[in-house]
């Protein structure tokens, strides 16, 4: 969810110095995050509120670690082709994990999930395609995307949360998440257009 605006900052600082290792403390967060993946699906299976007040906390500390290792990989110029691969493969671990977890456990219809994922995985995919034609930066809407997305999914998992607080948070989510996909879409065919034109100048 951070690495899209760093990968451009980092091309350019990489190519003032030497480049940095994929062992620096950025990428150590990222692999922490996705390590708390499967302890945060367990917590959430396990019954009890005092196992789903776990998961919750789990899943907001990763949620937190997804901004940390982008402010460090900014600050620090620690912007490394692993993280490039492996900071949003972890952010779509923990968002597909909770969601496809609350969706079994029959408290978040699965339509949610699907276009959910659907938008992620398509967006992932999408910006490997168009790498090598640049960098399109995080938009604002995507920010908003991703903290409504979290806020959301800890409503779900917070024990005695109104329904109707729930599915108003969740929906605006879900209208986010998809406006900002066709966005990103639109904002892609541009660079890959422009690319084009400037290989044929």
């Amino acid at each position: 969810m951070t690495n899209t605006p760093e990968t451009g900052t980092g091309s350019t600082s990489a190519s003032m110095g030497p480049r940095p290792s994929a062992w620096n403390i950025a990428n150590v967060v990222t692999v922490l995050r996705l390590a708390m993946v499967p302890f945060f699906v367990v917590c959430l299976f396990l019954e009890g509120d005092g196992w789903r007040i776990t998961a919750l906390v789990i899943f907001l500390v990763a949620s937190l670690t997804d901004l940390l290792d982008g402010e460090l990989a900014r600050r620090y110029g620690l912007v490394t082709d692993f993280g490039k691969i492996a900071d949003p493969i972890a952010d779509k671990a923990l968002t597909g994990a909770a969601l496809i977890s609350l969706s079994v456990l029959g408290e978040l219809p699965w339509w949610v999930t699907v276009v959910i994922l659907g938008r992620e995985l398509g967006v992932t995919l999408l910006r490997f395609a168009v790498i090598r034609h640049g960098v399109i930066p995080a938009s604002y809407g995507g920010k908003v995307k991703t903290v409504l997305q979290i806020a959301a999914i800890a409503l779900y998992m917070w024990p005695g949360m109104p329904d109707v607080l729930r599915w108003v948070v969740m929906g605006a989510a879900v209208v986010v998440t998809v406006a900002t996909g066709v966005d990103y879409v639109v904002r892609a065919v541009k660079l890959r257009q422009v690319a084009k034109q400037a290989r044929e100048a």
